[in-house]
């Protein structure tokens, strides 16, 4: 036994340095292939191409906005606050040479999306990507939350969501390019006491966008769910959930995640969850019974 140690920690030294080769090789041959596909036959570099960002003023949409801009993208940002989005817009035409357009739209209203639509049509934009990003949360027990803010949670995060995709993807699909990027979260994975509509918000964001990708699969369109978990944004203040241990603790940064969720649109993958904390929150839930996960859950989520 006494022999048995120092040839185990050769034998792990050895495989770590194994793992550290093979990894670096995958990373450059992943990079190498992702430069290929953007500069051969991505539409955003061999064709003109809109994307639209709804919540695009601050946190991840902005990031996003930002990166489809520089990658070839004509954009048009989608929000409320207007000075946010002019100050977004001047900054990308000036960085990425492409054209941002603004619209100031409350998507908790019914008529939002209609109008939304409308104005592009009176402008002469055509979306070939749109990502829904916008959507937020409350925390707090469902009995005792603002009817009127929940609901116009699920205007946002669900009815707008699904009206704006119904609205233009005919075009998309009559053009056969572009797609639709859905910004989820790993809260769609499990029930969320304390938060009941946000996380069946997004537990729908999730099986719609898988739906509809599956529908698609016959056509060029890229269909992806992106899924953060906790995320340095406006967020956790807006929703509550800023004051709770586990979403300061496992907060990524809005760069990194929007950066995750744009290159798994670019690779067409399915469902992009950043972060290996938020990938193994994901995989353990779903080796748990749901009465468990429910049960937990509320608890780390007790206002």
């Amino acid at each position: 036994m006494r022999g048995f140690f120092p040839l185990t920690s050769r034998f792990v030294t050895h495989c770590l340095a194994c793992g550290r080769l093979i990894m670096s090789f995958l990373v450059k041959a992943r990079s190498r292939a992702f430069s290929f596909r953007r500069l051969n036959g991505h539409p955003s570099m061999t064709q003109h191409n809109t994307a639209l960002i709804t919540g695009a003023s601050s946190g991840i949409g902005r990031e996003l906005a930002i990166h489809f801009a520089n990658g070839g993208n004509d954009v048009v940002l989608v929000a409320r606050s207007e000075d946010k989005l002019r100050e977004l817009a001047t900054e990308i035409e000036s960085q990425s040479g492409r054209s941002a357009t603004v619209i100031t739209s409350d998507l908790s209203r019914i008529e939002s999306v209609d109008q939304l639509c409308n104005e592009l049509t009176q402008r002469s934009i055509t979306i070939n990507t749109l990502v829904n990003n916008a959507g937020f949360g409350a925390l707090g027990k469902f009995s005792e939350l603002s009817a009127d803010r929940q609901t116009d949670m699920v205007m946002v995060n669900v009815v707008a969501l699904t009206r704006l995709t119904r609205q233009l993807l005919p075009s998309m699909l009559q053009q056969n390019r572009g797609g639709i990027l859905n910004v989820g979260s790993i809260a769609a994975y499990q029930a969320g006491p304390n938060m009941a509509v946000y996380y069946a918000t997004k537990a729908y964001v999730l099986s719609f966008t898988e739906a509809l990708r599956e529908e698609l699969s016959g056509t060029k369109l890229h269909v992806t769910c992106l899924e953060p978990g906790p995320t340095e944004t406006g967020f956790g203040e807006d929703s509550g959930m800023g004051k709770l241990d586990i979403f300061s603790s496992t907060a990524m940064t809005a760069k990194a995640v929007a950066f995750a969720g744009y290159e798994g649109y670019l690779n067409n993958e399915d469902v992009v969850i950043p972060g290996w904390k938020n990938r193994l929150m994901v995989t353990s839930a779903g080796f748990l019974p749901r009465f468990a996960t429910r049960k937990l859950v509320g608890k780390m989520q007790s206002a």
